[in-house]
């Protein structure tokens, strides 16, 4: 290593030490503090070591790392300077936490002189994440003692294996608060290349609690919610058990797949009839699975691997467990059958599809093939609505694709409708909150694209996207993955019209407080970023729109009514 200032030798030692355990991804915002750890990832990038990404917002570049962990399994690091910078990641810091995604958060700060002075830029960074980091050391700033590269190193090694979830709270966020003296940064040479030697993914989930054998005879469903992963899905299929797993569950595929669970849970002659209910992730897009749990007569098992907190409406769970298994025996087709079958009847009553009707097209009656062409051309021209959309985006996804679905009405509409497909979704569910999502989505894309196959959908809903609209501004010099932003623009936050406020209060205060109008200009939003613009307002635009070839970033509206 070239002969450096304390701040950058220990920077340099920190990062090609991450690098070593497999660290890939580096997020880095602009900042004076946090120049000497900037610098030295750029050094990095050059010697072919790292991917870096700079963008100009924390709050951005938090859930994009986000999003590069969540689709790679390995912890993206995001550098960044003192003071607002570093609580602009907290966003993205409590998704991880919830979500168990590793994130290692190195946050440039004031050496202990410069501490409670009001010194400029300045407050108390230290812990600042508070329960949500698995990991949060406040590290004294290098002084340019022999120790201090052995030092980082270690550091690092103790900050990687608490991200991936070496501890018994799983994977998560750890922040590293950097204390840093000047000078801030000196010249540094050419770094030569570093290769991994570890590969640190957070991937399953290390078990921590004792498993459970559950026998057969009670009547039971699988419930997945967000995350559940494939085990839920093979655990239904083992029991011979209706699977009523969500769009972003990872379990959503399979013959006992039952898409309409909503209806069925409200129906006592299913519903009503559940003795036992096993519980995978993290259930948020329905009323009826928090009301099934919180019913007597139901014994609830919640199947979570690790982790302090686990998904259990009214602490009602008889067993919470790391794993579950079935003993063998014969299943009760007649249960299975029947939720499968009335899911399906449900589905295709509320199908807006028509066959083609081929013979009419073939008739030798002109007027019999005139009005097959009419039938199909006003089928082109159908007016989009949300759960044309729903199948639409779902229909042109591959399993080599990645879909992301905002955190807004849209996603409950896809839940409804959508048939059984193991492909790729994500959804930033941990919170459930609308913040970060495009960012989420372009790290998602990233990682996913390094080996150059798909490319990302994202769905969302006209608010999410203003609400992160900088995260279309991309790094300058840094490609665009392949992705589309499709936004369903019903002029703002319709999901609230759903809710009991929405008939007992004045619908101005309503629309100004809750449904919040907007009247943006997307397609002047997306030049300003230099996205591609595509406006769908029927089905055949829709279409066309969604298997047009991706070279980078585009930006789809679809108008819908509220």
């Amino acid at each position: 290593m070239p002969d450096s200032g304390p701040a950058t030798t220990y920077a340099v030692a920190l990062l090609e030490e991450f690098v070593r355990l497999g660290v890939q991804d580096v997020v880095v915002c602009p900042g004076s503090r946090s120049q000497a750890l900037a610098l030295a990832a750029a050094a990095l990038e050059r010697a072919g070591s790292i991917r870096l990404h700079v963008r100009i917002d924390e709050r951005v570049a938090g859930f994009l790392a986000l999003g590069l962990a969540i689709e790679s399994g390995v912890p993206a690091a995001v550098i960044v300077t003192s003071g607002t910078a570093v609580a602009n990641l907290h966003p993205a810091v409590l998704e991880a936490h919830h979500s168990g995604v590793p994130l290692l958060l190195l946050t440039a700060d004031r050496p202990d002189e410069l501490r409670g002075i009001r010194s400029n830029q300045t407050t108390h960074q230290a812990g600042i994440f508070g329960t949500a980091a698995r990991l949060s050391r406040d590290v004294p700033a290098p002084m340019g003692a022999p120790g201090d590269v052995s030092s980082a190193r270690t550091l690092a090694r103790l900050a990687v294996d608490a991200a991936v979830g070496v501890g018994p709270a799983g994977a998560g966020p750890v922040q590293l608060n950097l204390a840093l003296r000047e000078p801030l940064s000196t010249p540094l040479a050419a770094l030569e290349p570093v290769e991994a030697t570890s590969h640190p993914e957070a991937g399953a989930p290390r078990i921590t609690r004792p498993g459970i054998l559950l026998e057969r005879g009670k009547r039971t469903v699988v419930i997945a919610g967000h995350g559940s992963g494939p085990v839920a899905e093979a655990l239904a299929h083992a029991g011979g058990w209706p699977l009523l797993a969500e769009v972003s569950s990872g379990a959503r595929y399979g013959r006992n797949l039952v898409v309409a669970y909503r209806e069925l849970l409200a129906d006592p002659e299913f519903g009503g009839r559940v003795e036992r209910a096993v519980v995978f992730g993290h259930p948020t897009l329905s009323r009826q699975v928090p009301a099934l749990l919180g019913r007597d007569g139901v014994e609830v098992i919640v199947v979570a691997p690790t982790g302090d907190e686990v998904y259990n409406p009214g602490r009602r769970a008889a067993h919470i467990v790391g794993a579950a298994t079935v003993v063998d025996g014969s299943i009760d087709r007649a249960w299975i059958g029947s939720w499968v079958q009335a899911s399906r009847q449900i589905s295709e009553a509320k199908s807006q599809d028509v066959a083609p009707d081929l013979e009419a097209a073939h008739s030798h009656d002109p007027a019999i093939r005139l009005g097959y062409v009419k039938s199909e051309f006003e089928a082109v021209r159908a007016r989009v609505d949300r759960r044309m959309l729903a199948l639409a985006v779902w229909g042109a996804t591959w399993p080599h694709d990645r879909l992301v679905i905002g955190a807004s009405r849209l996603i409950r509409d896809v839940d409804e409708a959508v048939p059984g497909k193991k492909i790729t979704v994500h959804s930033n569910r941990g919170l459930a909150g609308i913040d970060g999502t495009v960012a989420t989505a372009l790290g998602i894309a990233l990682a996913s694209q390094v080996d150059g196959a798909g490319i990302t959908r994202v769905l969302l809903g006209d608010l999410t996207l203003l609400h992160d609209a900088g995260a279309l501004l991309g790094g300058m010099g840094e490609a665009m993955p392949r992705i589309q932003v499709i936004v369903g623009n019903d002029g703002g936050g319709t999901i609230f019209d759903g809710l009991e406020v929405a008939e007992s209060t004045e619908s101005a205060d309503f629309d100004r407080v809750l449904y919040t109008p907007q009247r943006a200009d997307f397609a002047s939003l997306a030049a300003a970023y230099g996205w591609t613009y595509v406006k769908a307002t029927n089905r055949g635009e829709l279409d066309q729109a969604l298997t047009a070839p991706v070279a980078s970033g585009v930006l789809i509206e679809v108008p819908l009514t509220r």
